[in-house]
C-alpha cells in the first residue's frame, strides 16, 4: 500500500518540478524576444506565498554569496521602488526591464514615455484588476471592474464629481479643519497660546478626511471629540454621526470604517465564520468591524431606496449613494433599458468611495503637515503666500471662486504637489497587456512587443525622481546625492526644464510622439494592424477634466507624475482632493505653526535655556528622525506608517515658535 502512494507523490513532485521549470524557461524566452533587460527569479513578487512569507525568506537568502542575490533579491521586496528610489535602474542601465519567474512575466517601467502611452491606451493596457481582489470584497466598484462594465461603473459614479460639489467640499473641509483645530488645541489653549504634542497626527488626519467624506459624499454628519449632532438632523442619520455604538451595534460607524481599513487583509484572508471563532483580538476586531460595517451600509442603502421611490428631494453635496441608487431605483431608471448597477455594486462603490476620498487624501495630509515641520523654509514661504492671499480674515469667509485658482497656484499648491511626488498614495499603477493580443510599444526610437497577459507596474514613485524628466540640481541638502529629487523642495515647481539643463523638449517630444506599431496575435502571428500608437481616448468619461497641477506652476511631462495615474483610469477625485488639501493647509497655516517635537531629548525648559547653536543641532536631529520614518512607509492600500510608526509634531501659535521661525534651518 505505502509503495502506490509514495509512486502517486514522487509522480506528483516530478510534475511540478517540470512544470517549474518550464514555466520559468518559457517566461524568461519570452522575456529575452522584448529586446528589454530582464532579471529571472524563482518565484514572483506579487504570489500571495511570497508575500506572507519573504521577512522569513529575505535574510536566509542574504547569508548566500551576495553574487547569487544582489542582482535581483531588490525586486522581491515590497515597495522597492520608494525604498530604493533610482538605485536599481541606474544600475540596470534603464528605465524599463522585465521580470521573468516561472508563473509570471512583469514589465517594470519609470519612463513616462511609456507610462504616457500606456495609460492612454486603456484597451492595448487595462488595468490589472485582478490585483484589486481586497477592494472588491463588499461588491465590484469603478476600481475593480475593466471594459463595458467598467464604463458603466464610471458614468453613475462620475456624476457627483463637478466643480459645484468641489464648492460645497471647499467650505466643509474649512469646517473640519476648526474641528480638528479644536481637538488639537483646544478653547483653553487658543487663549492661552500654550503649545500641543500631536503623537495622534496620522489617527487625526485620518478623522479629519471621513469627515468630510461623510457628510459631502453621503450626507453623514460624523463628529470631533466635545462636538454635538445638529438638534434638526434627520433621526435616520443620527446613528452614523454617534461617538458611541447605537442599539444593534457594536461599535460606532466611524469606528466600523476605520478598523475595517486597518483590518483589511485580515477581512480578505479569513471568512467571517472563522474570525468570528479565533481567540485573538486582531480577529475579533475584524470581524466586528465588517458586520457593523455591513450593517450599517445595508441600513443607509435600504434608507436611501426609500427615499428614492418615494420621490424625495436630493440633499446637499454630493450624495454618491443616492446617485447610485436612482441609477437603479430612480423613476428615470426605471424606464430605462440600459446595464444597472445590483445592490453590492452600490454597496461595492460606497466603500470605494469611502476609501478614495478618505484614506487616500489623509495620508498626504499627514505627510504634507510631516514634511512641512521637517522643512521650515517650505513652510515659512507657505505662511507668507496664505497671509498674502487671506490676511487675517475668518476662513469661514473664504470665497471658493474667487481664492481657489491662487491657492493651488501659491505655495500651498506647490506643496501639496511636492508630498504627492515623493509620497504619493499608490506607488505602483498595475497593468496588463491585453490577454487578447500582444502589443508593440516604442521605447526611445525602438519598437518592442510586449506578450499579451505580461503584468506591468508603471513606478510611479520612481518617475516622480526622475531625472531624465524633471528639472534637478545637484542637492544641498543630501552631500554627494547628484541631484535633489529626493529632497522636499516646493520651490522646483516654480522652475523650468530648460533653465536648469534638464531633458527638455526632446524628452517632452518622446512623451507624447505619435507612431506606428504593428499589433500581434497571441500565437505571435502578425496581424497586420497598423495603429496610432499614442492616440488618446478622447470619450468623455465624467469627472475633472483639467490638468493636475495649476497653470502657474510647473507642468511636468505626461507620464512623470502620476500621483492621480493618468488617462481615461485617472482617479475621479482629484479635484476634490486638491481643494481639501488647500483647504487644510490654509486654515492651519493662517494662525499656526508646526514643529517636530523634541521632547525625547530635551524638556521646554531645556529648551527654553539653549542658544540658536544649540537649537539647530537639537531640530537638525529631530529632522533626520522625521525623514528616516518617513522612508518606512509601507503600502496595504495606500502608502503609510504602520506599526506604530509614527512623528510627533508640536502645533505653535504663529509668533511663538522656537524652532521653525529660524532662517537658519531650512
Amino acid at each position: 500500500m505505502a509503495f502506490p502512494v509514495l509512486a502517486v507523490l514522487c509522480a506528483g513532485l516530478g510534475l511540478a518540478i517540470y512544470k517549474y521549470i518550464s514555466g520559468w524557461r518559457r517566461n524568461i524566452a519570452k522575456a529575452r524576444k522584448t529586446g528589454l533587460v530582464y532579471i529571472a527569479v524563482p518565484i514572483s513578487p506579487i504570489s500571495l506565498l511570497w508575500q506572507l512569507t519573504f521577512k522569513i525568506w529575505v535574510p536566509l537568502i542574504q547569508l548566500l554569496p551576495r553574487s547569487l542575490w544582489e542582482g535581483w533579491l531588490f525586486v522581491m521586496i515590497p515597495e522597492w521602488g520608494y525604498k530604493t528610489g533610482q538605485t536599481h535602474f541606474d544600475r540596470l542601465g534603464t528605465e524599463t526591464f522585465v521580470l521573468a519567474s516561472p508563473t509570471r512575466l512583469m514589465l517594470y517601467t519609470q519612463s513616462a514615455e511609456v507610462i504616457h502611452r500606456m495609460t492612454q491606451r486603456r484597451e492595448a493596457f487595462p488595468k490589472d484588476v485582478a490585483l484589486y481582489g481586497i477592494l472588491s470584497m463588499f461588491g465590484h466598484n469603478v476600481l475593480t471592474t475593466e471594459g463595458a462594465v467598467w464604463r458603466v461603473h464610471r458614468k453613475i459614479t462620475s456624476a457627483s464629481f463637478n466643480e459645484k460639489n468641489a464648492a460645497h467640499t471647499f467650505a466643509e473641509a474649512i469646517s473640519q479643519t476648526r474641528g480638528m483645530l479644536d481637538t488639537w488645541f483646544g478653547p483653553e489653549g487658543e487663549r492661552t497660546g500654550t503649545t500641543k504634542t500631536i503623537r495622534s497626527l496620522e489617527h487625526d488626519t485620518m478623522t479629519w478626511a471621513l469627515n468630510i467624506i461623510g457628510y459631502v459624499g453621503f450626507g453623514l454628519r460624523l463628529l470631533w471629540p466635545g462636538q454635538t449632532l445638529p438638534k434638526d438632523i434627520d433621526p435616520k442619520l443620527a446613528k452614523y454621526g454617534s461617538l458611541d455604538a447605537p442599539p444593534g451595534y457594536t461599535m460606532s460607524f466611524a469606528a466600523s470604517v476605520a478598523l475595517t481599513l486597518e483590518r483589511i487583509v485580515t477581512i480578505l484572508l479569513f471568512p467571517a465564520t472563522v474570525l468570528r471563532v479565533l481567540p485573538f483580538k486582531w480577529a475579533r476586531e475584524a470581524y466586528e468591524a465588517k458586520v457593523n460595517y455591513l450593517k450599517y451600509m445595508d441600513e443607509f442603502l435600504r434608507d436611501k431606496i426609500e427615499e428614492t421611490q418615494g420621490g424625495g428631494a436630493p440633499r446637499e453635496g454630493m450624495d454618491i449613494m443616492g446617485q447610485l441608487v436612482q441609477s437603479k431605483y430612480g423613476h428615470r431608471a426605471a424606464k430605462e433599458n440600459g446595464p444597472k448597477l445590483d445592490d453590492s455594486e452600490i454597496v461595492g462603490n460606497a466603500f470605494i468611495m469611502t476609501v478614495a476620498g478618505h484614506e487616500t487624501t489623509a495620508n498626504t495630509l499627514h505627510f504634507s503637515l510631516v514634511e512641512l515641520a521637517t522643512n521650515p523654509g517650505a513652510q515659512r514661504r507657505l505662511q507668507q503666500d496664505i497671509d498674502g492671499l487671506f490676511g487675517g480674515a475668518d476662513p469661514a469667509t473664504w470665497d471658493y471662486e474667487k481664492h481657489i485658482n491662487a491657492l493651488l497656484a501659491s505655495h500651498v499648491g506647490a506643496c501639496v504637489n511636492e508630498t504627492l511626488r515623493l509620497v504619493p498614495p499608490v506607488t505602483v499603477v498595475p497593468k496588463i497587456v491585453s490577454p487578447d493580443a500582444d502589443q508593440a510599444i516604442r521605447i526611445d526610437g525602438r519598437t518592442h512587443v510586449l506578450p499579451a497577459g505580461m503584468s506591468c507596474s508603471l513606478m510611479a514613485v520612481c518617475a516622480h525622481r526622475n531625472p531624465r524628466w524633471w528639472p534637478t540640481r545637484p542637492s544641498e541638502r543630501t552631500p554627494g546625492a547628484p541631484t535633489d529629487l529626493d529632497d522636499f523642495l516646493p520651490e522646483r515647481w516654480y522652475r523650468t526644464r530648460d533653465e536648469d539643463g534638464a531633458a527638455g523638449g526632446g524628452a517632452a517630444a518622446a512623451a507624447t510622439a505619435t507612431t506606428t506599431t504593428t499589433t500581434t496575435t497571441k500565437g505571435g502571428v502578425a496581424a497586420a494592424a497598423v495603429v496610432e500608437e499614442d492616440i488618446d481616448d478622447r470619450a468623455d468619461y465624467g469627472g475633472f477634466q483639467g490638468s493636475d497641477v495649476s497653470a502657474a506652476l510647473y507642468r511636468p511631462v505626461r507620464g512623470s507624475y502620476i500621483p492621480f495615474s493618468d488617462g481615461p483610469r485617472s482617479c475621479l477625485g482629484r479635484r476634490i482632493a486638491m481643494v481639501e488639501m488647500g483647504a487644510v493647509l490654509a486654515v492651519i497655516f493662517q494662525r499656526y505653526s508646526i514643529e517636530l517635537a523634541v521632547d525625547d531629548w530635551a524638556s521646554d525648559e531645556q529648551v527654553a535655556a539653549m542658544g540658536p547653536a544649540e537649537r539647530r543641532a537639537l531640530y537638525r536631529r529631530a529632522q533626520a528622525r522625521s525623514t528616516e520614518t518617513i522612508r518606512q512607509a509601507d503600502s496595504v492600500l495606500t502608502l503609510k506608517l504602520h506599526g506604530g510608526r509614527h512623528v510627533p509634531v508640536r502645533l505653535v501659535k504663529r509668533g511663538m515658535e522656537r524652532f521653525v521661525s529660524d532662517p537658519e534651518l531650512v
